[in-house]
């Protein structure tokens, strides 16, 4: 079954739909790569997908084991490679709010770091930085 629809509009832009929610979006080549950067570029969706992936495995985690990271945050640093272009490394900085997160708890969110879907669906040679910073 097909998950989203795509179209090249010209300019180096797409347009996709996913089609489950008919949510759109947008994405333009970078202004490093002949494009106006006004939308998410290929690359930060790619960057985007691992820190969101990190996260909302974390949030099934944390519902299955009884613990709470609402409010966390992260931000991702995507850093390009030259020869061929590609992302060379994605850094992931995560912040938990302050919870008390027993060692255990703390294992189960690194050991997500490694092992989300998107994380095990990368190259081996994309350089996956991740730092957490509990609060």
């Amino acid at each position: 079954m097909t998950t989203v629809n795509a179209i090249y509009t010209g300019n180096l832009r797409t347009e996709a739909t996913h089609l489950l929610s008919g949510t759109k979006l947008i994405t333009d080549a970078p202004l490093d790569n002949q494009g106006k950067g006004e939308f998410f570029s290929p690359t930060d969706l790619v960057a985007t997908a691992l820190g969101s992936c990190m996260i909302t495995i974390m949030g099934i985690a944390a519902r299955t084991h009884g613990f709470n990271i609402d409010g966390a945050t992260w931000k991702v640093t995507k850093v390009m490679a030259n020869d061929p272009r590609r992302i060379g490394e994605i850094i992931v900085e995560l912040t938990f709010p302050p919870n008390q997160y027993t060692d255990q708890q703390k294992r189960v969110i690194e050991h997500i770091t490694r092992n989300c879907p998107v994380a095990l669906s990368l190259h081996p040679d994309l350089r996956q930085t991740v730092r957490i910073d509990y609060l």
